[in-house]
């Protein structure tokens, strides 16, 4: 029998197996809906891409769009991670985050709260630094696809569209508003604003516009909504 020794000196290897097969999956996932759409992808094709078995990604997620929404939401955490980075040390990359078990069976971790907006004193400025941010995302090759993909199923799916809020869209909408409150605060907005009305009207347009493709997704585009938004709830 091995010794206690021997034993759990496996045990940071199985860890880090664990870790590479989570790795492989997502980028499988991503991979696989950028190249053959989402009704193409399926869970046998994510595993053999992946280099994996199939009963490895239903141990940890019971559907694929749990794992696409998994992946989606580990893309977005290290594009976030690399932004929130550049904004503090220039070209320096941000740490990658430790490894976490896969949620999208148990949901038994809750969503991770983003890096707080920028706050420079100049609040138009940073607004529209955060909107030409999530346009050039929406524009991504690597972020159009899921971001439609999961849209989509989780109007049909309200159980996915509902752990798609909870877990992306909600912490993000919390930190515009957090940002508008500390601008009405210092008394640069109207007192009786509707802040979270406010941030819908900012982000809501921009969703549409990309979402209709009615027409193109532009840094202007943004930068007109923050002013008209500001304009609207600004002191009287």
């Amino acid at each position: 029998m091995p010794t206690p020794k021997a034993a759990s000196s496996r045990t940071p290897d199985a860890t880090r197996r664990s870790e590479r097969s989570r790795r492989a999956i997502y980028d499988a996932a991503l991979a696989l809906v950028v190249e053959v759409g989402y009704a193409r992808t399926t869970v046998e094709g994510i595993a053999s891409r992946a280099g994996v078995g199939k009963q490895t990604i239903y141990r940890w997620w019971p559907s694929k769009s749990a794992v696409l929404l998994d992946a989606y939401l580990d893309l977005t955490g290290q594009a976030g991670q690399e932004a929130q980075a550049g904004r503090e040390g220039g070209e320096e990359r941000a740490e990658p985050t430790e490894p976490t078990e896969p949620t999208g069976a148990t949901g038994a971790t809750g969503p991770t709260e983003p890096a707080g907006l920028p706050d420079t004193g100049d609040l138009a400025a940073d607004l529209k630094a955060v909107l030409r941010a999530t346009v050039d995302e929406l524009n991504d090759p690597r972020f159009e696809a899921p971001t439609r993909a999961l849209t989509a199923e989780g109007v049909i799916d309200p159980e996915l569209g509902a752990r798609f809020v909870e877990r992306l869209l909600e912490p993000q909408l919390r930190l515009y508003v957090r940002r508008l409150a500390a601008a009405r605060d210092a008394g640069l907005l109207r007192p009786g604003a509707d802040l979270r009305v406010a941030v819908e009207l900012l982000v809501g347009p921009l969703t549409h516009r990309w979402l209709m493709r009615t027409r193109p997704l532009t840094h202007a585009y943004a930068d007109e909504l923050v002013d008209h938004v500001l304009q609207g709830i600004a002191p009287r």
